[in-house]
């Protein structure tokens, strides 16, 4: 059900983002509204699963428990995971949430004994050994192994679908307070992040400490070498390329660590008037058109190993080094994270020789199609604007500008992790159903 409220929600709010039409000024941000917000609430009510059991036996000499709903489909459940998944208090601690029933104790080629069907709600087991156990309709039901429910639970779990965009993008924004104190509007805050990988905040005060509030909304902040937040802005000496006033290319934070931070925020408390404009561009979209336009190229970047390294002193003296691919796949070659940041790609390649200029080449394809005018999406932020990003998916970069006597522009910063976010999504979405 979730999946479904989920979609029907996100639909609403890409729906309140195309009718939103904006003065020429504020071309590229779309409002989240909240007549769009609340669109979706009106079909929930009208949502429902028919979980009743028609028929249970067991088949495949005791293997498989096959399960007939009452809505006409059909489940197979094989016996050694329906005992490892026993629900008594002998073998899962409910207070926890954790199973007690240890693999050395487990006949993985355990049969069924007797089952039966209660009240169409409920199947008990009987094992060999006399031990009961009792799984409720629902529970078995969100769990079938069909492809369709698998999908359907993997929708649920983690929201993997994306929405991608280009120089189109069409910037979903959202008032700072809102997503502080109203939890309808923290959860749609957290899926449109997920979905589209980018969602500007605006309001927040001009003054350092504002992202530590919204580390508190959502868990907890991601602390670094740079500290729980960091002040990018002209520095002397700067330790870091974004502490100068020059133009930064197209990058992910903070490859140099085996987990880069998922979630990147940007505060900006002051802004120069001329220059020191933000870009963004959706490295998953750039990953599927290289892929589409040179295969050999994609596999070069989501193959090769590339060396970076970070030294210096900041919250603290540190020697980072690490290896990461450019872009990381999933078993399906499917883009799942992009590793790209110039300034620390290290000097030190641990390749052979004659793999270095194909690298390059495929890089160059790569970094050519991140700049291209129908991939980049160029915006300037405000004092009391927060973006907050995908650091695994959205590549961010900055124009440069001039310096001054005193510092002309101030950003704050700081990450977060996907799980500590997926964790306050999950969270925001139990309670505000519950509501409805």
């Amino acid at each position: 059900m979730w999946r479904v409220v989920a979609n029907v929600l996100l639909r609403a709010k890409v729906l309140g983002v195309r009718e939103c039409r904006l003065p020429p000024a504020q071309k590229g941000r779309s409002l989240l509204t909240r007549t769009s917000q609340h669109r979706w609430q009106a079909a929930v009510p009208g949502l429902s699963m028919n979980l009743g059991i028609q028929k249970v036996e067991a088949l495949d000499a005791g293997h498989f428990l096959h399960v007939e709903w009452e809505d006409g489909s059909k489940s197979r459940y094989p016996c050694v995971w329906l005992r490892d998944n026993c629900q008594c208090p002998q073998c899962f601690l409910r207070s926890a949430g954790a199973r007690r029933l240890v693999i050395k104790d487990l006949d993985v080629d355990i049969v069924v004994k007797e089952v039966a069907l209660a009240d169409r709600k409920k199947i008990s087991i009987t094992w060999p050994d006399e031990h009961a156990s009792e799984y409720e309709a629902e529970w078995l039901k969100k769990r079938c192994f069909s492809e369709e429910a698998r999908a359907e639970m993997r929708q649920d779990l983690f929201l993997p679908e994306h929405q991608y965009w280009g120089s189109d993008l069409q910037l979903p924004e959202m008032p700072f307070e809102e997503i502080m104190y109203n939890d309808e509007s923290a959860y749609k805050w957290l899926c449109t992040l997920k979905k589209v990988g980018v969602v500007l905040l605006t309001g927040a005060a001009t003054r350092q400490g504002e992202l530590i509030k919204l580390g508190h909304r959502i868990g907890f902040l991601r602390l670094t070498f740079y500290g729980p937040t960091w002040q990018v802005q002209d520095k002397a000496d700067a330790n870091n390329v974004a502490y100068t006033t020059g133009k930064l290319c197209f990058h992910t934070d903070y490859p140099v660590l085996q987990q880069p931070p998922g979630v990147q925020f940007l505060h900006c408390i002051k802004q120069t008037v001329a220059g020191g404009e933000s870009e963004v561009v959706d490295g998953f979209h750039v990953s599927n058109k290289l892929k589409k336009q040179n295969p050999q190229a994609y596999q070069i970047l989501s193959s090769t190993a590339v060396d970076y390294t970070d030294v210096g002193v900041d919250f603290c003296d540190f020697a980072v080094q690490c290896k990461q691919r450019i872009i990381d796949v999933d078993s399906r070659g499917q883009a799942v994270r992009i590793n790209y940041n110039n300034a620390t790609r290290d000097t030190v390649f641990d390749i052979p020789a004659e793999k270095v200029r194909p690298f390059y080449a495929a890089l160059k394809e790569f970094d050519d199609l991140l700049n291209s005018a129908e991939h980049k999406f160029t915006y300037k932020l405000k004092p009391g604007d927060i973006m907050t990003f995908d650091n695994w998916r959205v590549l961010h970069g900055r124009q440069s500008y001039q310096s001054g006597s005193e510092v002309t522009r101030h950003l704050e910063g700081a990450y977060a992790d996907w799980d500590v976010v997926m964790s306050r999504l999950r969270l925001l979405r139990r309670r505000v159903l519950s509501r409805d």
